[in-house]
């Protein structure tokens, strides 16, 4: 039984991790789930203390996740419009690998602001803006993520 929790556990992080930069999947609550299961097995691998901490943890980055693009793109000028294209545009690189993941964004927020406002300069800044944000919000994650996946490995 402590093999069939293992690899459920095992799938849980990694789908946290690929959720790090996959919009529609929440990363780090993921990753917390597969070490809630790694709790499961018959010899428990973390304290209630630690799982508690990394319960905190995973809900400040929930909320950050959505604060700081919006910051990102209110601080540069930008709209909704710029954080949808933005979404958007992470999606639709998906197509397209790892440059696709990393322009898709900018273009997207690029596109998203130029149909709000018509103003190329104007949207060029508001998308570096909400570029930022979703960068910085991205490697939040992935970084918590990938700390989670260490202890669940050291655990193992």
């Amino acid at each position: 039984m402590d093999l069939l929790w293992t690899v459920v556990a095992c799938g849980f992080m990694i789908a946290g991790m690929v959720g790090s930069v996959v919009p529609l999947l929440p990363g780090p609550p993921l990753s917390f789930v597969g070490l809630l299961i790694l709790q499961l097995r018959e010899q428990s691998a973390f304290t209630i203390k630690f799982l508690l901490i990394w319960l905190v943890i995973v809900i400040i980055i929930a909320i950050l996740d959505y604060a700081v693009p919006i910051y990102g793109t209110k601080k540069f000028g930008g709209s909704k419009y710029g954080m949808w294209g933005c979404a958007i545009g992470l999606i639709a690189g998906l197509w397209f690998g790892p440059l696709g993941i990393i322009m898709g964004p900018f273009i997207g927020a690029f596109v998203g602001e130029l149909m709000a406002t018509e103003q190329s300069d104007k949207a060029l800044k508001a998308a570096i803006g909400s570029f930022i944000g979703f960068v910085f919000s991205t490697l939040i994650k992935l970084i918590a993520c990938f700390v989670m996946g260490w202890y669940f490995i050291k655990a193992l």
